[in-house]
């Protein structure tokens, strides 16, 4: 679940993760927001190891710094000793040592291994606003230009010239040149995040459901989100429309806000279809709590299986067409003036404001080059060509 903050995305993932627990399916419902709120949606005390709700159902939240020091902690002491060697106090060095967004990004190797274990049927995933959600996205492909370059050769020549350097090191620096268990750490992890990538891309084990409410700028985040999950090829196959006013409600100071809900419904249909869209009502109490959670539910689910994939969107296609090669990306709501495209080697650089994709070509595609570009019913449809001769 992901969405705009604010939107009610937690209480619909509780609320989803009763009704599989209701079918039978062993269910948790994992916090990776860092303002979680989980907790308070089931009313209960909730920590970084699983915690049974009811019968079938299991809710946590992160501690991203408990996954962190598992992870990391080789590093982040090397880190600490090369700072104290520089100068810094103790806890100066500490605090430094943990680089801004590690938090965040160990989380995504919690979830990488609860699916690894396969305690449960379900994962739900609860997760950050949009902002936070995509930025992570980005990080397997990120983190994979950067071993591809940098990482690895660098590994091997640490690992030739420490035996001989170390000593020396040591004297006039201070510190020591990094062993095996620090440089083999940071390629394990980009490892686990290539591998949960796989994952999340595959659209028959993972799909996102977007959490919306009818309002103007809700929408239009809602739709860029939805454009980057595609350009990252993450599936969505489902909107709910929270917080829909019901008809009943004739207080003449919500007949406004009323009459606007009315508009904005009918454009997240629109804007949205094809894929299916669930109206949620705006109830009289907050969903707080397993009563409230299962009046929503309700709404949410009926008699529905909430396992089932909605709609399976296809976000990346490569086709042959009058003996030359498309590339078609979706991506809904994106005006073609907005999208940069450039090609380095094998790779195609997409970019939309400030999210960029670095797309690995098929060997089909690897050796020609874009010569043309349209959007046509959402997608961007790229055309390859052998490139130009030099006489």
């Amino acid at each position: 679940m992901t969405g705009k903050g604010g939107v009610g995305k937690t209480s619909i993932a509780a609320a989803t993760g009763l009704r599989c627990a209701e079918l039978g399916y062993k269910t948790l419902v994992l916090s990776t927001d860092p303002a979680h709120s989980l907790a308070d949606s089931f009313d209960m005390e909730l920590s970084h190891e699983p915690r049974e709700v009811i019968d079938n159902l299991w809710g946590a939240e992160l501690d991203a710094l408990r996954e962190l020091e598992g992870n990391w902690g080789a590093v982040k002491r090397y880190i600490s000793e090369v700072l104290q060697a520089r100068g810094l106090e103790g806890v100066q060095a500490e605090e430094l040592a943990i680089l801004p967004g590690m938090d965040e990004i160990f989380g995504l190797v919690r979830v990488k291994r609860h699916y690894d274990e396969q305690t449960y049927d379900v994962l739900i995933i609860d997760s950050a606003p949009t902002g936070t959600a995509l930025r992570l996205l980005s990080l397997p492909e990120v983190a994979g230009w950067y071993m591809r370059r940098f990482y690895k050769p660098l590994q091997g020549m640490a690992q030739a010239l420490s035996p001989v350097f170390q000593p020396i090191f040591k004297r006039v620096a201070g510190f020591s040149l990094p062993g095996t268990e620090v440089m083999d750490a940071p390629y394990e992890f980009y490892e686990q995040l290539e591998a949960l990538e796989k994952v999340l891309t595959d659209n028959t084990v993972t799909t996102v459901r977007l959490v919306t409410n009818p309002e103007k700028m809700v929408i239009k985040e809602s739709l860029r989100a939805h454009a980057y999950l595609s350009l990252y090829n993450v599936a969505t196959d489902l909107v709910v429309a929270n917080r829909i006013i019901p008809d009943q409600v004739q207080d003449p100071f919500f007949q406004e806000w009323k009459s606007a809900q009315q508009k904005y419904k009918q454009e997240i249909h629109d804007d949205f279809h094809p894929l299916p869209v669930k109206e949620i009502p705006l109830y009289s109490k907050e969903m707080c709590g397993l009563e409230a959670l299962h009046r929503l539910k309700d709404s949410l689910c009926g008699d529905e299986d909430p396992t089932q994939v909605y709609y399976k969107e296809n976000t990346i296609r490569v086709v042959e067409e009058n003996n030359q090669y498309r590339l078609d990306l979706y991506l809904p709501g994106i005006p073609k003036e907005q999208i940069e495209l450039t090609k380095t080697g094998d790779e195609l650089n997409v970019r939309i404001g400030n999210h960029r994709r670095n797309l690995v070509l098929p060997q089909a595609l690897s050796l020609l080059q874009p010569c043309g570009a349209k959007m046509e019913d959402d997608y961007l449809k790229i055309r390859f060509s052998e490139p130009a001769k030099v006489s």
